[in-house]
C-alpha cells in the first residue's frame, strides 16, 4: 500500500507565527489558524488537508505587543495572541455579501451554512441533517475543524494528533463557490477519474441469487434491451449459515457454494457479459474460523491457527490490514472481483485516537486498490471532510417513499459543497414502503439524472425493481430511461473528467452559477447536471385530475429547450412545470451541445466508446463542447492516452450557421477508426440546402425533420474519426415556435377532467387573439388551479 502524492508542508512565506499560534496564508480567502500549547506545528498531511504548497498570496501584516491584523484583497484577521477566544479571534470577509453577517469569532457556530452531506441516509424516510460544507450565503465564511483528524505518514501508515492542538481551515469566499470548492480540492485532494462502467447501470439486490438465478436474470435484463455494466453481490454470496459461536454470519469472506459452487467460472460469466462486479463487505466481525482463509490469516498475524479463536478486526492495527488485503480479499480477487462496497455501519469508534473505522476502510482500500495497477475505485459510506478521494459514495438503505425521494435531489446537489460529487442512492427505495409504479418511475427517472444510476431494494421477495415486474406503462418508461442512462455516457464521462480535472462537480446546486439569484436558493431540488443541462426531478404524485407530476423551476436568464420534447422556454423566472409519467423537466440553455450514444449501440455495446453518436444541439446561440474519452479503465490517461473531440456550433444569427467536429490528437488511437454521427439541432425550423465535408471532401447524409420537437436531424454517413467535419448550413438558422395548439391538445387529453370542460378550453384557447386573451378567459371558467397552471405553462413558455 503506496502512501498517496502529499505536500503536507506550506510555503515559509505564508506562515505568520508567534510562540503558540501560527496563521498560514493559503490563498487570499483561506487560512490555516493552528493553536498549539506547547509550541509545535503540524506540517504532516492530514484527512483533510493533503496539500498546503500554494502559492504565496499577497498580504500584509500589522504586529504590535497587544494585537496582529493580517490583511488579504478579501480578508481581514485580528488575533490578541492569546488563547483562542470569540473576542480575541475574528475574521472579517469584506467580499460577503451582507456585511451584517460576514464577521467569524471564533467558536461561534456556522448558523447560515448551505450544508455539505452526510454519513449515511440508513432508515431515512425523507430529510436528514447535513454536516456543514465550505459555502455560505449570508455569512460569506466556513470552518472545517481538522484538530482531531488522523495525520498521514510517509510510510503509508496513519497517526494520532498531539492533545492540546487546535488546526482549522477558514474559508471566506462568500459568493465565489465554485473558487471556494476548486481551493477545497488544492487542500484536500482531487476526486480520482471513475472508471467508465461505472457512469452505466448498476443491478443490486439483497437476496440469496444462486449463479444460474443471476446469470439468468442478467440474461433477462438483456432480452429486455435494459443495458447494465455493474453487478452487486449482496452478502448473501458468502456463507451466511454459520455456528452462533462464529457470530452472525454477517461478515464473511468464503463463497457460499451452495450458491455458487464454482466462483471463478460465475464472475468469468459475468464478465463475459460486458458487466463488472463487486462484493459486499461487513468486516467488523473480524475473521472466524469457519473462513477458508482462516489459518493464513492467523498464521500472519503469529496466532496459533490450531485454538480456532477468532481475530478481531482492527484496522487501527498495520499488520491486521495488511493481513486483510493479503490473505482474505487478494484471492477474491484473483477469483475475478473487480471491486469492494464497504458496509461499515458500526459507528465510529477504534482504539487509535480520532480514528474513524469506515474512514480507515476507505482510505487503505483505495491505496489497495491503485497498488493493483488499476483505476482504483471503491463503494462506501461518507467518512467526513476529504471522502471524496475515495468514490463511490454508498448512500444506505432509505426507505421506500415519497418523502426519500424528495430529500435525494437536494441532498446529491448539496453534497458538492464538501466537494463529495459521486453519490450512489438505493434508486427506487430499499426497505419498507409499498409497490408504487409512479414513485418507482420518478425515482428511476431522478436515478439516471444523478452521478450514479443503481437500483437496490432489500430482501422481501415482493420488493424486486426489475422494470418486467410493474406493469405497463411504467415498465416501457423504465426501460427507456435506463437506456439513456447508457446514452448518456459520453456526457457523463466528460463530466467524470472534469470533476477530476478541474473541480468541476457533475451535480451542482442552481446558486453555484447565479449566487446572487435569490431565486437559484429556492428550487432546492433543481440542479445543474453538468453545463449543459438543469434537471428538476419529480419528487411528488401526479395531481389525480391533471394526470401529470408538477415541479417548481426556475430559469436564470437565457433561451432553453425541453431535452424531450423541444418546447422552448425563456428564463429569467420561476414558474410550474407539468410532465406525464414518460417525462421529466431536463432543460438544455440555448447552444448546448450533448454527445450522446446512439440508443441501439447504447443497448447492445453497454459502455464501450461510441462507433454511432447521436449529438443533440439546442438552437439560439453559438456553443461548443469537449468530449473527453480515454479506455475507460486504466490508469494510461495519465500518460497522454486520451483525446479530446471539439463540437462547436456559430448560431449565425446574421451570418450563416455551422456546426464542426473537431478531432484532437489520439496517440494511442483511443477513438473507434470510423465514427458515426446523427446530429439533432433541436428548436429550429427546417432547412434545404445544407452541405456537409470531411477533410475537405463532400459527405453523403440524411436529412430529415420531427416536428414533434420541432428537430432538424442529419445522419451523417461513417467516416474516418480523424477527419474534421463541417456542417455548412445556407443562412441562419431560425428558431421554430412551440405547436401551441399541439400541445394544449395533447395536454387536455391526457388530463382527468370532463370532457365538455376540455372542449371550452381548447377552443377558447385556439379561437383567441394571443395567449393573453386566452387565459383571462380561462381564469373566468372556475378551472381547478392545477389545470390552470398547465395550460399556463405551454401558452407563456415561448
Amino acid at each position: 500500500m503506496d502512501a498517496l502524492y502529499l505536500h503536507g508542508g506550506c510555503r515559509p512565506e505564508s506562515v505568520v507565527q508567534g510562540e503558540r499560534y501560527r496563521f498560514t496564508l493559503l490563498t487570499s480567502r483561506l487560512v490555516r489558524i493552528e493553536y498549539s500549547q506547547d509550541g509545535v506545528f503540524e506540517d504532516r498531511p492530514s484527512q483533510l488537508a493533503v496539500n498546503r504548497a500554494f502559492d504565496v498570496p499577497s498580504f500584509n501584516v500589522q504586529d504590535t505587543p497587544v494585537g496582529l491584523e493580517i490583511h488579504t484583497e478579501h480578508l481581514s484577521l485580528f488575533y490578541d495572541k492569546g488563547p483562542l477566544s470569540p473576542g480575541g479571534l475574528s475574521i472579517k470577509v469584506r467580499s460577503a455579501c451582507r456585511g451584517i453577517y460576514s464577521t467569524w469569532r471564533y467558536g461561534e457556530a456556522l448558523t447560515e451554512n448551505l450544508g455539505g452531506t452526510a454519513r449515511t441516509l440508513d432508515q431515512a424516510d425523507g430529510a436528514v441533517p447535513l454536516e456543514p460544507g465550505v459555502q455560505s450565503r449570508l455569512q460569506g465564511y466556513s470552518v472545517l475543524d481538522d484538530s482531531a483528524s488522523l495525520l498521514l505518514l510517509e510510510d503509508g501508515w496513519v497517526a494520532p494528533r498531539r492533545e492540546g492542538t487546535v488546526d482549522l481551515y477558514f474559508f471566506g469566499y462568500g459568493y465565489a463557490y465554485q473558487e471556494c470548492i476548486r481551493d477545497f480540492f488544492r487542500l484536500s485532494g482531487s476526486t480520482p477519474l471513475l472508471p467508465r462502467y461505472a457512469l452505466g447501470n448498476w443491478w443490486s439486490r439483497f437476496h440469496p441469487y444462486s449463479a444460474e438465478d443471476y446469470e439468468t436474470l442478467m440474461d433477462r435484463f438483456r432480452e429486455e434491451g435494459v443495458p447494465l455494466s455493474v453487478a452487486v453481490l449482496d452478502m448473501d454470496w458468502h456463507i451466511t449459515d454459520v455456528d452462533p459461536r462464529d457470530g452472525k454470519g454477517w461478515t464473511g469472506y468464503t463463497w457460499n457454494r451452495a450458491l455458487i459452487p464454482r466462483p471463478t467460472e460465475f464472475l468469468d460469466s459475468l464478465h463475459d457479459r460486458g458487466l463488472k462486479v463487486t462484493l459486499n463487505l461487513h468486516p467488523a466481525e473480524g475473521v472466524q474460523p469457519h473462513e477458508e482463509q482462516y489459518a493464513a490469516a492467523a498464521r500472519a498475524l503469529g496466532r496459533d491457527a490450531e485454538k480456532r479463536a477468532p481475530i478481531p478486526f482492527d484496522f487501527c492495527d498495520p499488520a491486521f490490514v495488511r493481513t486483510y488485503f493479503e490473505c482474505l480479499l487478494r484471492p477474491l480477487e484473483k477469483d475475478g472481483v473487480d471491486f469492494w462496497w464497504i458496509d461499515w455501519q458500526q459507528g465510529e469508534a477504534a482504539r487509535l485516537p480520532g480514528a474513524d473505522p469506515l474512514w480507515l476502510l476507505n482510505h487503505f482500500h483505495f491505496l489497495e486498490s491503485a497498488a493493483q495497477g488499476k483505476r482504483p475505485m471503491i463503494f462506501s459510506r461518507y467518512a467526513g471532510p476529504g471522502s471524496h478521494r475515495y468514490p463511490v459514495g454508498f448512500s444506505g438503505d432509505s426507505v421506500i417513499s415519497w418523502a426519500s425521494l424528495d430529500f435525494q435531489p437536494f441532498f446529491t446537489a448539496t453534497a458538492a459543497n464538501i466537494g463529495y460529487g459521486w453519490w450512489s442512492h438505493d434508486i427506487g427505495g430499499h426497505c419498507g414502503g409499498r409497490k408504487d409504479e409512479e414513485l418507482m418511475v420518478r425515482w428511476v427517472q431522478f436515478g439516471v439524472f444523478s452521478p450514479i444510476m443503481r437500483l437496490h431494494s432489500t430482501s422481501n421477495l415482493f420488493n424486486g425493481k426489475e422494470p418486467w415486474k410493474f406493469g405497463e406503462p411504467a415498465c416501457g418508461i423504465l426501460k427507456r430511461f435506463l437506456r439513456l442512462r447508457h446514452q448518456l455516457i459520453p456526457y457523463l464521462y466528460t463530466l467524470n473528467w472534469r470533476c477530476s480535472q478541474e473541480g468541476v462537480l457533475p451535480i451542482r446546486p442552481m446558486y453555484y452559477d447565479c449566487p446572487d439569484q435569490e431565486a437559484a436558493y429556492e428550487v432546492p431540488n433543481q440542479y445543474a447536471f453538468g453545463e449543459e443541462l438543469l434537471v428538476c426531478p419529480v419528487t411528488a404524485p401526479a395531481d389525480p385530475d391533471l394526470g401529470l407530476g408538477h415541479t417548481v423551476a426556475w430559469l436564470p436568464e437565457r433561451l432553453y429547450f425541453d431535452f424531450f420534447t423541444g418546447m422552448r422556454y425563456h428564463g429569467c423566472r420561476k414558474l410550474n412545470l407539468y410532465r406525464p409519467l414518460d417525462l421529466i423537466p431536463v432543460l438544455a440553455p440555448a447552444g448546448a451541445i450533448v454527445p450522446l450514444t446512439a440508443e441501439e449501440e447504447a443497448v447492445r455495446k453497454g459502455t464501450a466508446l461510441p462507433v454511432h453518436m447521436d449529438v443533440r444541439i439546442f438552437g439560439g446561440r453559438s456553443g461548443s463542447f469537449e468530449l473527453y474519452e480515454d479506455d475507460g479503465d486504466s490508469t494510461a490517461y495519465q500518460s497522454g492516452a486520451s483525446a479530446v473531440t471539439r463540437y462547436e456550433f456559430h448560431w449565425g444569427s446574421v451570418e450563416n450557421a455551422s456546426f464542426q467536429i473537431i478531432p484532437g490528437p489520439d496517440p494511442a488511437d483511443v477513438r473507434p477508426q470510423k465514427r458515426q454521427h446523427t446530429l439533432a439541432f433541436v428548436g429550429v425550423n427546417d432547412m434545404d440546402g445544407i452541405e456537409v465535408e470531411a477533410g475537405g471532401d463532400p459527405v453523403s447524409f440524411s436529412h430529415k425533420f420531427d416536428p414533434a420537437r420541432n428537430a432538424l436531424i442529419l445522419d451523417l454517413s461513417p467516416l474516418d474519426s480523424v477527419s474534421t467535419v463541417i456542417v455548412h448550413f445556407p443562412g441562419p438558422l431560425v428558431l421554430a415556435k412551440n405547436a401551441v395548439d399541439h400541445r394544449i391538445f395533447e395536454l387536455l387529453n391526457g388530463m382527468r377532467i370532463d370532457y365538455e370542460g376540455k372542449d371550452r378550453i381548447y377552443r377558447c384557447i385556439s379561437h383567441s387573439n394571443g395567449a393573453d386573451y386566452a387565459f383571462c378567459e380561462l381564469q373566468t371558467m372556475g378551472l381547478p388551479s392545477g389545470v390552470l397552471n398547465a395550460i399556463a405553462e405551454i401558452l407563456f413558455a415561448q
